[in-house]
């Protein structure tokens, strides 16, 4: 007797000869692909599940359990589709103005609409604290695409207005410093800036009126360590808004510490 196959699984092999289980769904004239399983139990629950979520309003975000079969992931790209009409391969939810991202139940971040793009095709990896999408091969911080260096410290070099670190919302980050080797700072109720440059220790440059300043300053005392026989690989600022005019002009003019002077090779 042949036996029945179950609604929604489609049985393959794999390269190695190993059976695998495939589950998909047809909605609203879109097929949508569950996944594959090694067991054909396992695909048709995850089938079960993703019917009874696309035709019934009693599953919301919330409504995830830990012993259901279908993957988390899987879960809100469905409630997605069934509320806003949209499918989304990435574990993305619809809002009026913005979206919500969804890395595990009870954990989403929150961006503007006009990531939405970017986010549909990247993938959201997370690493401990470290949030990251590969990119071209490489890896990519999330906090990089609003111009926040890799080695910034929240509440030193940027910081979340309401006080929410899953909020990347660009109305919600405020970047304090956006140059390497500077940190901003307050003297008698003005914002001043201060450039640090670390060869084996901290060395503090100078202290300045200008963000401009402080980052140029930080060029400067590199050329002139570099020129000092220190071999390190310092990562230059890059200024916006000034010409090569002004910015030379500047670099002239500006003051560093005289102990970047006498720093040598065999001293660092």
């Amino acid at each position: 007797m042949k036996r029945k196959k179950s609604v929604g699984v489609y049985h393959t092999v794999l390269k190695d000869g190993t059976p695998s289980y495939r589950a998909s769904i047809t909605f609203e004239g879109k097929h949508i692909s569950l996944g594959s399983f090694s067991e054909e139990k396992e695909a048709a629950f995850v089938y079960k599940e993703a019917y009874k979520i696309l035709h019934s309003n009693s599953f919301s975000l919330s409504s995830y359990k830990e012993n259901m079969h279908i993957p988390y992931e899987k879960f809100v790209c469905l409630i997605n589709f069934r509320d806003k009409g949209m499918y989304i391969s990435n574990p993305i939810y619809l809002e009026k103005k913005y979206f919500t991202y969804h890395l595990e139940p009870g954990l989403f971040l929150k961006f503007d609409i006009e990531d939405l793009f970017y986010y549909s095709s990247h993938k959201i990896m997370k690493r401990g604290s470290h949030l990251f999408v590969a990119d071209y091969g490489s890896q990519l911080s999330i906090l990089q695409r609003y111009g926040i260096k890799s080695y910034a410290v929240e509440g030193r070099d940027y910081h979340f207005v309401n006080d929410d670190p899953t909020d990347f919302r660009y109305e919600n980050i405020v970047i304090l410093n956006r140059y390497h080797g500077v940190r901003q700072f307050a003297e008698k109720g003005f914002i001043k800036y201060k450039t640090v440059i670390h060869v084996r220790s901290n060395y503090v440059v100078g202290k300045y009126n200008s963000e401009a300043e402080a980052a140029i300053a930080y060029n400067k005392a590199a050329d002139i360590l570099i020129k000092n026989g220190i071999k390190k690989n310092f990562q230059m600022n890059y200024v916006e808004d000034l010409s090569p005019s002004q910015y030379a002009d500047i670099y002239m003019k500006l003051k560093v510490s005289p102990k970047l002077f006498r720093v040598r090779a065999d001293h660092a």
